[in-house]
């Protein structure tokens, strides 16, 4: 299957996830950040070239999905997979701290971005700040759990090595 296949295939199992068996406990108030981890982790396994074009392809889908103007989702979520993805040449992406890691920032810069359009005014940041915790409470540790079988199920390495190769210091 080819990239651009594969990252359509994911961004849509993604965006039937969300608005189906991520509504239920979004109704419940648990609040996984789906967009942010499948950025994060196409973004770890791919570079930043592929990582920016999945998180635009998935926010656009999501901002398509949802009733807001566009872009919303697909400015942060590309911006997002290209930090991600140029971390990933220089970071150990096989590491649960390091994934914990970029979750964690990556959910709560997503969930802050795009709940302050909702919030808005100064009496809404209690929200703002509950929805950013939470999320940021439930996202990475679930997303290291699913990385985690993702890597082990596949039976083969899923993120590969870094390319960057350590020199002798003069």
């Amino acid at each position: 299957m080819s990239r651009w296949g594969a990252l359509l295939t994911f961004a849509g199992v993604v965006m039937l996830l969300r608005s189906t068996a991520l509504t239920a406990l979004g109704a419940r108030g648990v609040v996984f950040d789906v967009l942010a981890f499948a950025t994060v982790a196409w973004a770890l396994r791919d570079g930043a070239a592929w990582g920016a074009s999945f998180g635009f392809a998935l926010g656009l889908a999501a901002d398509l999905d949802s009733v807001h103007w566009l872009g919303r989702h697909a400015l942060v979520l590309s911006l997002l997979g290209y930090a991600v993805g140029r971390l990933s040449r220089t970071v150990v992406r096989d590491s649960w701290r390091t994934q914990l890691l970029l979750l964690v920032l990556g959910t709560v810069l997503h969930q802050a971005w795009t709940v302050a359009f909702e919030v808005g005014a100064v009496e809404g940041w209690p929200y703002l700040a509950q929805r950013v915790l939470l999320a940021a409470v439930v996202t990475p540790p679930m997303g290291v759990v699913l990385l985690s079988v993702l890597c082990h199920g596949s039976g083969q390495p899923w993120f590969g090595h870094a390319a960057v190769e350590s020199r002798p210091t003069s």
